[in-house]
């Protein structure tokens, strides 16, 4: 966790068995996404803007607009999260970022940062911390049954 003066970022890291490419396959192709995150349109091109869409529920509509930020094969990808919702004053406004970087063994240090979270965004914050656990560990299973 990193802390400012108005937001903070939650950040997970794991270390996988997989190479970079193959995670990165299951981190920009819709269908795989799909599998371990939402039902999405996205593309990894900068200014493509796309939305993860799930079963609405409280203080959420099952909408997140996103629009892709940074692209860079095999190391890093970032798109912007906003999600609309009565929880956070004026929705939900983050930023996703994955890096990649080759580990011993062939594997990859996995770390995710979702930044910008605002004081008013302390549920989501603590939601986001859980959620994510379950979210790499689903892009882990999926990863793992891909071929190379």
């Amino acid at each position: 966790m990193t802390e400012t003066a108005a937001t903070r970022s939650l950040v997970v890291e794991r270390e996988m068995p997989h190479p970079p490419q193959k995670l990165w396959r299951a981190l920009t192709q819709g269908p795989l996404i799909e599998e371990w995150l939402m039902a999405n349109d996205f593309q990894p091109v900068v200014g493509h803007r796309f939305n993860f869409r799930a079963a609405p529920m409280p203080h959420w509509n099952g909408v997140t607009d996103c629009e892709v930020l940074a692209v860079e094969p095999n190391e890093r990808l970032s798109y912007s999260w906003n999600a609309s919702g009565e929880e956070a004053a004026g929705g939900l406004k983050t930023i996703v970022t994955w890096t990649l970087t080759p580990a011993k063994g062939g594997g990859t240090h996995l770390r995710m940062e979702q930044s910008g979270f605002r004081p008013q965004d302390e549920a989501n914050y603590q939601g986001a911390g859980y959620g994510w656990q379950r979210f790499i560990d689903a892009l882990e299973q999926v990863t793992a049954r891909l071929d190379r």
